[in-house]
């Protein structure tokens, strides 16, 4: 199954479906928070007074998360209004375009889990199975779309840096038995 996710033609064609769907929830998110003027402070401080309490125990479930909102989110709340809107923009097009669509899935559901752990459901679920399905296609999630030209480019790259960085067979590393610096390894 993940073979034929990651390399199909025809699964490509139904990831970058799930893919605009994904995309245009995030971009329609984002840009409204963008537009309308975005402020967190009430959903943080909510989260704090309200976290995810066990019924049983009535013990916090994520107290980590919500030490984490208390002590770092609340207190950075005017860049956290502009991390929030501009990554579910930035998430949103990454999708709809299909460029670096491995990144924008994977940022999409670190902040579809953060809004999970702070107790807000909605369509976090949703989107966080989709988003799933997207990040587990790969490099095949972005075949139709900017990362069929990109990606070749950005290996390209890479590999011509890793050249220089001491890789093996470069001459600047040495291999099993080598010798570095005079002392045999």
């Amino acid at each position: 199954m993940m073979k034929w996710l990651r390399e199909n033609v025809y699964a490509a064609g139904i990831v970058t479906i799930v893919r605009l769907i994904v995309g245009w929830a995030w971009l329609d998110a984002g840009f409204h928070k963008l537009k309308g003027g975005f402020d967190a402070t009430g959903y943080l401080k909510n989260a704090v007074a309200n976290p995810v309490m066990d019924k049983a125990t009535n013990e916090l479930v994520y107290p980590t998360f919500t030490k984490f909102i208390e002590h770092f989110a609340l207190p950075n709340v005017k860049l956290i209004n502009i991390l929030i809107p501009v990554g579910e923009f930035l998430v949103g097009v990454g999708l709809i375009v299909g460029g670096l669509t491995a990144a924008a899935a994977f940022f999409g559901l670190a902040m579809n889990f953060m809004f999970l752990f702070a107790g807000t459901v909605s369509t976090n679920p949703w989107l966080v199975l989709l988003g799933v399905i997207v990040l587990l296609a790969g490099t095949n999630a972005g075949r139709f779309g900017l990362d069929h030209y990109l990606l070749p480019i950005i290996r390209k790259g890479w590999l011509r840096v890793k050249g220089r960085g001491g890789a093996a067979g470069t001459g600047t590393g040495a291999g099993a038995g080598g010798k570095l610096n005079g002392n045999t390894l």
